[in-house]
């Protein structure tokens, strides 16, 4: 398990927020106003961000880190600032106060802020129902206390956490020894994965995309946990794979280093978009002769040896990687995604050959994207006998399906289930 760290909070998601460097935001709140007014009105944050840093260019790197922080922490923060104050709406300003006093750990947080001597309500102790102290909405809290029941409080501190930069190294280019030495060179060191033995972590937010080795298409980041789904393919050199919902690729360039110049992945997505981003992608990584794009549907007939269904879903399990996403979310949609995820899974099961494996997975925790369509699969599929994931790192649960959680593994929280097709 990944516990959190001690400090005088006592949680590692409020801790690391005393570590900002907040002063160098003396002067600079009136300038962080209008933006955080649209985030709260539903602009997403990243974007937001992104312009803001681009109108303060002149500014140094702890300022820069600390507009960041303050933005995005706003953003995500936001039911927790209020309920610091008992209030069910306030300023920008005044949020960026309680964000610097009550989580920052800045006495002269209103003087910082720009607010008129007093403005700042005296500070209150934590509040103790989940979706107040971890800032959800209430239907999510819900979902983090089915999923995680006890460690419910645990698992909203890492979702309330930046996750680290994982590394997939490209095997049809390099090796990770090979990469971890070229990275170290380019001023990035990094230590191995716990679940994935090939995996490459960097402690730390390191800007990765302009390094050369990028660009020569020697890695992509890739979430552990995303790294173990595609492993659970067991994918092997010569073989035929299908990702039947392809992306932009992430699962199935893993895949083509897998399967090596003989083999092929053949790549499917309804978003001609997406597929357009993974054929640049297996431009870069010299794996244009091993994808083969499809567009929305794998051919008729087409038999692989392994088919993986990276399903579309509701995507709770990377909440962390999008500090604002929670509140942008209608939980309603979510109710249309089980009969979409057992409608591909169905397909998919078509391609695979007798003695094939078949692999479903999510990155949400739902039952009912999860469980749920499993087992109405194998309800009307017989000819899939389920396999019990060999993984490291306790990834597997006791029913026999992969399981990874924040605060459990370090990764996003991913479900995943293997069949072979006996008949």
């Amino acid at each position: 398990m990944v516990p959190p760290v001690d400090g005088p909070s006592g949680w590692a998601a409020e801790e690391r927020l005393r570590s900002v460097p907040w002063e160098a935001l003396s002067g600079l709140c009136p300038e962080l106003e209008a933006p955080l007014r649209e985030i709260l009105g539903g602009a997403p944050a990243e974007r937001v961000l992104r312009r803001l840093l681009r109108s303060l260019s002149g500014l140094g790197a702890p300022g820069r880190w600390a507009v960041a922080e303050g933005v995005f922490g706003v953003a995500l923060w936001r039911r927790r600032l209020l309920a610091q104050l008992s209030l069910s709406e306030a300023s920008p300003r005044l949020l960026l106060a309680v964000l610097f006093r009550d989580l920052g750990g800045r006495e002269a947080a209103g003087e910082l802020a720009g607010l008129p001597r007093g403005a700042l309500p005296p500070p209150r102790p934590p509040p103790s129902e989940l979706a107040d102290r971890w800032s959800f909405p209430d239907w999510l809290a819900g979902e983090l206390r089915r999923a995680a029941g006890k460690d419910a409080s645990a698992l909203a501190d890492a979702l309330n956490r930046p996750g680290p930069v994982s590394f997939r190294p490209n095997l049809l280019k390099t090796t990770p020894q090979a990469l971890a030495a070229r990275l170290a060179s380019e001023g990035v060191l990094t230590v191995r994965g716990r679940l994935v033995p090939t995996c490459l972590i960097a402690p730390g937010r390191p800007g990765v995309y302009g390094l050369a080795a990028h660009r020569e298409g020697l890695f992509e980041v890739q979430d552990e946990g995303s790294q173990l789904v595609g492993a659970l393919v067991e994918a092997r050199p010569g073989e035929a794979i299908l990702d039947a919902c392809a992306g932009a690729g992430g699962k199935a360039l893993l895949l083509a280093g897998a399967v090596g110049p003989r083999g092929r992945v053949h790549a499917a997505d309804p978003d001609p978009e997406r597929l357009g981003r993974l054929r640049a992608r297996a431009e870069r990584a010299g794996a244009l002769g091993i994808v083969v794009l499809h567009g929305a549907a794998a051919p008729v007939g087409l038999l692989v040896d392994r088919a993986l269904v990276d399903a579309p879903c509701s995507e709770l399990g990377a909440l962390r990687r999008g500090p604002d996403l929670r509140w942008r979310m209608d939980a309603r949609a979510f109710t249309l995604l089980p009969g979409l995820q057992r409608g591909i899974l169905a397909g998919a099961a078509r391609h695979v050959r007798i003695g094939g494996r078949l692999v479903y997975a999510t990155c949400t925790l739902r039952a009912e994207e999860n469980e749920g369509v499993v087992l109405d699969f194998e309800a009307s599929h017989a000819g899939f006998r389920r396999i019990r994931p060999e993984v490291a790192g306790a990834a597997r649960s006791e029913d026999g399906f992969l399981r990874t959680f924040p605060h459990r593994h370090g990764t996003d929280a991913f479900f995943a289930a293997a069949w072979e097709r006996r008949a």
